[in-house]
């Protein structure tokens, strides 16, 4: 999740490059790196809270290791999210959500949220997977400390049931289906979503979470003759792959119901305690070379302890409504046990609750000056500290303004120029270095005393099948077959063919002539659009009248063609009028709105822009005219 102010591209990267290198050139960094490869566990380094991203991004770069970020609530989770993207704009970022229901609250979780735990479970296990390539490269997972309390399936369980499916192997189809169900996969017609399948034939769907995109497996018999992702919405082939991995589509197995006789209706997360009496949570699948980060412990444990108090309030009254048991399972951990989990891997608490004092690294870190929008004091105080042999730089949604300021400035020739880029983070900081020099990062913050634009979470689009656009026909309805012509739409039947119950939409066509198409190529048809006082005349099959109807209409089009290539052709020679570009009042105008825009209101941005260019074609078409 990326906002408008971040540029992840070139400049960015080499920036912060630069930024960093001098960060892991500390020595006090240094020691705290090695002291981390040996298994050290660093409580309280007192990092201010400007200094910690950075931190983390060197870290990722010199461990090389996949990295848990725990803070305390998910708005923080999201707002560290959003900035870290400035830092580590290569590394993979992802974000391990808190359940939508509260602890004994029997609701739905959302399926971002499902899709987004069961994506990180995924990754962390195939770590723990004989026979199956690490990852290209670490994440850095960021989640709130509600959602490490949330149990979910242990690892052993969630190991146990995932199958690398490679080419060339056996498996019996029906075995494979009757699996993916016992480990929360849905049977569906299309796949549109992760945690589906489909069966066609000898043609198995299934979209793992783990996977970007769906996969379809092809079998000869009872072997895997191709493996392939696929675009849900084209149908079409994106990649050939050589193996898959399943894993489980839930934080539990519905197959579990059955082997502990349990008669549950609607299985869902909610019954993962009972399912599941093991308590597990994220920690237990890291690997043993990664980092778990705490954001500040004090805050962690205060907000985990709130989420206990109000779990038990809910607990007494779920228990005297009768919504469940007396001996229901805690379907939480609490933090002791999130504490003694976490005394299994290495980690470091970049706060100072567990630490009388601050550290070394802490203590080279300094806030920056505030200006309160005094620019002119602003300039005074870059010129100075370049001249001192600092190195300046300043972040801002103003950058070309305060760039265009610092223009009329004169310094010696051999100071260091400060350096302009736009973009936003939450604060700045002074840095001093081991040869007593200092690395002064600016921002919004110091600058102007604003603060920085809460991120929107945005949501994946929805995947549509094919057939989506045709789910209102109704019977009598005027459709045309690319192929075929004009035909009525009569509804949807069953044919057996080859032994296998296939749906069609049955097209009725001239003399009562029907045509069966495919439910996967109802792409192949469109809706009639044409006068709604005059029906169409439907299409006799098997005559040549469809393909004379399409070359007349191809002829049409090629004179339509012709004649917009001339009117082109002169409005190309014609003398428009060409509007300013934008002025730099008008970008720091744009830039000085204290929001991230949602994408909507960036297209609707875009198109008012547009128009104003598009009005002077027409001008110029108009006087061609």
């Amino acid at each position: 999740m990326v906002s408008k102010w971040q540029c992840p591209g070139l400049m960015v990267t080499f920036w912060n490059r630069a930024v960093l290198d001098l960060l892991r050139s500390l020595t006090v960094y240094q020691q705290i790196v090695a002291d981390l490869r040996d298994g050290v566990r660093l409580p309280g380094l007192g990092l201010p809270r400007a200094a910690r991203l950075p931190v983390l991004a060197a870290l990722y770069a010199d461990l090389n290791w996949p990295i848990l970020f725990v803070t305390d609530r998910a708005d923080r989770a999201l707002l560290y999210l959003d900035e870290l993207a400035f830092w580590a704009s290569s590394a993979d970022r992802l974000y391990f959500p808190e359940p939508t229901p509260l602890f004994y609250e029997q609701a739905a979780w959302g399926s971002t949220t499902r899709r987004d735990r069961l994506l990180a479970l995924t990754k962390f296990a195939v770590y723990h997977i004989p026979g199956v390539s690490g990852l290209a490269q670490p994440a850095i997972w960021i989640a709130p400390v509600r959602a490490l309390m949330a149990r979910t399936l242990p690892r052993r369980d969630f190991l146990k049931h995932c199958r690398v499916l490679r080419l060339g192997q056996q498996y019996q189809l029906e075995t494979l289906k009757r699996s993916w169900v016992s480990i929360g996969y849905e049977l569906t017609e299309t796949v549109l979503e992760p945690g589906q399948f489909a069966h066609r034939g000898g043609i198995l769907d299934i979209w793992p979470p783990g996977e970007q995109l769906p996969v379809r497996l092809d079998f000869f018999g009872d072997g895997i003759e191709t493996l392939r992702r696929f675009d849900p919405a084209t149908q079409r082939t994106v990649q050939s792959l050589d193996q898959v991995l399943v894993t489980p589509a839930r934080e539990f197995l519905p197959g579990r119901a059955e082997e502990l006789n349990l008669s549950l209706q609607n299985v869902d997360e909610f019954f993962l305690p009972l399912l599941h009496p093991q308590p597990a949570s994220l920690l237990e699948y890291l690997p043993q070379q990664s980092l778990v980060v705490i954001d500040d412990l004090d805050h962690v444990q205060l907000l985990a302890m709130e989420v206990e108090e109000q779990a038990v309030k809910l607990r007494h009254e779920s228990i005297r409504e009768g919504i469940i048991p007396d001996d229901f399972p805690v379907p939480y951990l609490t933090f002791s046990e999130l504490i003694d989990q976490l005394g299994r891997n290495n980690w470091v608490e970049f706060g100072r609750f567990s630490a009388p004092e601050l550290s070394s690294l802490a203590s080279a870190f300094s806030p920056g000056p505030r200006f309160g929008g005094r620019l002119k004091v602003l300039m005074e105080y870059i010129r100075q500290r370049c001249e001192a042999g600092d190195l300046v730089r300043v972040v801002s949604r103003q950058s070309s303004r305060l760039k265009e300021l610092w223009s009329d400035q004169s310094c010696g020739a051999n100071v260091r120029l400060p350096e302009f880029l736009d973009g936003t983070l939450s604060e700045g900081w002074e840095l001093k270095l081991d040869d007593d020099r200092c690395v002064c990062l600016l921002t919004d913050s110091e600058i102007f005393g604003w603060e920085r634009p809460k991120p929107r979470q945005l949501h994946r689009p929805a995947v549509e099948a094919p057939e989506t656009s045709f789910a209102d026909l109704r019977s009598g309805d005027w459709v045309v077959h690319i192929d075929y012509g004009i035909g009525r739409f009569v509804g949807l039947v069953n044919r057996v063919l080859d032994g296998v119950t296939r749906e069609f939409l049955c097209i009725e066509y001239e003399d009562g002539d029907q045509l069966y198409v495919p439910i996967h190529q109802v792409d192949r048809l469109s809706r009639y659009i044409g006068p709604e006082d005059s029906p169409p005349t439907a299409t006799r099959l098997g005559t040549a009248e469809w393909a004379n109807t399409k070359q007349r209409v191809r002829e049409a089009v090629q004179e339509v063609a012709r004649e917009l290539l001339e009117l082109y052709a002169r409005r190309q020679i014609a003398q428009g009028f060409a509007f300013s570009k934008d002025t730099i009042w008008q970008q720091e105008l744009e830039a000085s709105f204290p929001y991230v825009e949602t994408s909507d209101q960036l297209k609707a941005i875009a198109e008012v822009n547009a128009i104003w260019k598009v009005r002077a074609r027409w001008i110029a078409c108009y006087a061609v005219m």
